[in-house]
């Protein structure tokens, strides 16, 4: 019996989980004799991956909130070490999640295991030095965005841009009034989207200003409607102690589990936390107001190491502020709710934003998964 060709593969968070997922079936598709083991997600799992560590162990942000847990990542990690140069994997993949991996990649790579990383860390962003450690730990960078091979070219690793998956999954023109009709809402209606992350602490630090900028909103539109995805029981528990904590009930606030795709599609305006989900908003062609706040310390700290002027995605990838950003202190309820309704009045800016999105759509539409695949495979020794 042929042995399976083993792909190690470690992603560290939800969006990392999706990514993994849709290139272990493309891989699977052209190799059903791999076989898949690290730490991933329900979709890895679902995909065929086996999980040795869980997830949500790794899913912290901020410098403060990685030193808590520290010891015990740093663990995980020596753990994992041990276990593939135990058991080594014919390939190893980094999905993401570079704080973690980069280390993991180097300690395998010096022994001999080709590595890839799938996802360039945002090193045009902030913290252009992890370069030099990229450059040893990493044998072959798979690049989402259009502008980052030339940095990894200059620096003598191999890469490849292979586009972003959520071109690929998101349809180029989303269709408000069928989104609406489902969700029971009035093609009338002024809608809002808030979304305040997927992680718990973010949820923490973003849900007491959301609920002031709604109310603030509903101040000059009273008939404004508020949907609240949120990514799991926790941080809903978070929400709707805010909304306690403040009396908040008697606002039109939707809470839904998930389904932050479906908000965003079916509302007017878009508030966002800072990350993939500025992404989601630009693909799905919706204005939107970028925020986030971070604990003081851990902001001095992400301030320190960055060099752009921009914080969101759609913003970087544009080259020029095609949406507003208020991060920290700036994010005010008073400031999202003006800058909120500014947009939502606006109909000129919004019509110029969709097109400026729809341009972003087609040139991150590459069949991403089928493409990391194919620059992953003649890495593959035949079984």
């Amino acid at each position: 019996m042929t042995k399976k060709i083993v792909i190690g593969m470690v992603a560290g968070e939800a969006s990392g989980d999706l990514l993994g997922s849709h290139l272990i079936e493309a891989l699977k598709a052209a190799r059903p004799d791999l076989r898949f083991v690290g730490i991933g997600g329900p979709r890895m799992k679902s995909a065929g991956m086996e999980i040795l560590f869980p997830m949500e162990k790794l899913a912290v942000n901020g410098y403060v909130e990685a030193l808590r847990h520290y010891f015990e990542i740093a663990g995980i990690r020596r753990k994992l070490r041990a276990y593939f140069l135990e058991n080594r994997p014919d390939v190893f993949i980094a999905v993401d999640a570079p704080d973690f991996n980069l280390g993991l990649e180097l300690a395998l790579r010096q022994r001999g295991i080709t590595t890839i990383h799938y996802v360039s860390p945002s090193i045009w962003a902030w913290r252009g030095e992890r370069i030099h450690k990229i450059k040893r730990a990493v044998s072959h960078m798979l690049a989402l965005f259009p502008h980052e091979p030339e940095i990894y070219r200059k620096a003598g690793v191999q890469v490849d841009y292979v586009g972003h998956p959520l071109a690929d999954l998101l349809p180029v023109e989303p269709n408000r009034a069928e989104m609406r009709e489902t969700m029971r809402i009035p093609l009338n209606a002024k809608v809002f989207a808030f979304l305040p992350g997927s992680r718990q602490s973010e949820v923490r630090n973003l849900a007491l200003t959301y609920i002031r900028t709604a109310r603030l909103i509903l101040q000059k539109l009273p008939d404004a409607h508020f949907l609240v995805p949120l990514a799991s029981r926790q941080t809903r528990t978070i929400f709707e102690h805010a909304l306690h904590e403040n009396e908040a009930h008697d606002l039109r606030i939707t809470m839904l589990f998930g389904h932050a795709q479906d908000a965003m599609i079916a509302a007017d305006v878009v508030l966002v936390a800072s990350g993939t989900a500025t992404l989601e908003a630009a693909l799905l062609k919706r204005p939107m107001v970028i925020t986030y706040r971070l604990p003081a310390l851990s902001w001095w700290l992400m301030k320190r190491k960055g060099y752009l002027q921009y914080y969101g995605l759609p913003n970087i990838l544009c080259g020029r502020f095609v949406v507003p950003e208020l991060m920290q202190d700036d994010a005010t309820p008073e400031n999202l709710a003006q800058a909120l309704l500014n947009l939502a009045n606006d109909a000129n800016t919004v019509a110029q934003l969709e097109n400026t999105f729809t341009e972003l759509h087609l040139t991150l539409r590459q069949n991403t998964a089928q493409k990391a695949a194919a620059a992953i495979l003649p890495h593959l020794q035949n079984g």
